[in-house]
């Protein structure tokens, strides 16, 4: 469970049984009301999909996730009217996308969030990742980050069908 001082705190920690981890979150807070580009971190209960990692900054990572090599050309379509909104693709990409290969580690290693995925709906938001956060924990843009140390724990408890709670 993740849990902030409110709902506007851009800075909390997943409850993990009696771990603490600290995390960075939306830098507009949580809300169960996500749109597109609104630095909102999305409430609600949120499958863990898959990880993704960097094969060329490490090994893969012991966990129960389902587990894919993020490669050069992987992106993720943020293009609220493009038939792939909110989905895994490749670069060059015709619409809006996001890079995942990056040149800072913030992707690395990133967790795809199960929130608006089985029946998406145009703008209410896309790339919900748990990544790496900044050394400085500075406010994502709606996803959730930790520390690489924490992540890889984080990782080494998940089982496939495990779940992130955002409190509403």
């Amino acid at each position: 469970m993740l849990r902030t001082l409110n709902a506007r705190s851009t800075r909390g920690f997943l409850q993990i049984g009696n771990l603490r981890l600290p995390c960075a979150i939306g830098r507009a807070g949580r809300h169960p009301s996500k749109r597109e580009g609104d630095g909102r971190t999305p409430s609600g209960q949120w499958r863990l999909r898959r990880v993704l990692y960097r094969g060329d900054r490490g090994l893969p990572l012991p966990t129960g996730l389902p587990a894919q090599v993020i490669r050069p050309d992987s992106g993720w379509c943020d293009a609220v009217t493009d038939r792939n909104y909110n989905r895994y693709v490749r670069h060059p990409y015709p619409a809006s996308a996001e890079h995942l290969w990056r040149p800072e580690n913030l992707y690395d290693l990133v967790v795809i969030l199960g929130h608006n995925d089985v029946q998406r709906v145009k703008g209410h938001g896309s790339a919900i990742f748990m990544h790496l956060a900044h050394a400085d924990f500075k406010p994502t843009a709606g996803c959730v980050a930790l520390s690489r140390r924490d992540f890889r724990l984080l990782l080494a408890l998940c089982a496939r069908g495990a779940t992130l709670i955002v409190p509403f």
